[in-house]
């Protein structure tokens, strides 16, 4: 899949993930929120708890669901941006988790499957 491909693959299932989000009773506060160490895709809040979650998009499942390619190294990187967004954005005392939220895309672009999963980085 070339990069622009890749691209607009991973803005679509962003836009579903916030969608489902609000829909669950969540409140964005960020999305592609960067720094030096990267980037998080969506901040958000429900019932006074900071929720950081990470993104992960596929068209197709023959190579597995996004949420099996987050490794041990991107655990890590998400881990450090959380808490550098907490510092940055004044949030030191409140609870967060860090959920992962995979899309799978149809042929048509529109998602066929979403899965959401609480707490797991």
């Amino acid at each position: 899949m070339d990069r622009d491909r890749r691209r607009e693959t991973g803005r679509i299932g962003e836009k579903v993930a916030a969608d489902y989000l609000r829909n669950k009773g969540y409140r964005i506060l960020d999305t592609n929120w960067r720094n030096r160490l990267g980037e998080l895709d969506l901040v958000t809040e429900k019932e006074g708890q900071l929720v950081i979650v990470e993104v992960r998009t596929t068209r197709g499942s023959r190579y597995g669901f996004g949420f099996q390619s987050i490794d041990r190294k991107k655990q890590q990187q998400v881990r450090k941006l959380a808490l550098s967004y907490l510092q940055q954005n004044h949030h030191g005392s409140i609870p967060f988790r860090i959920d992962v939220i995979s899309v799978l895309l149809n042929d048509s672009s529109k998602p066929a499957r979403i899965d959401h999963l609480e707490g797991v980085i």
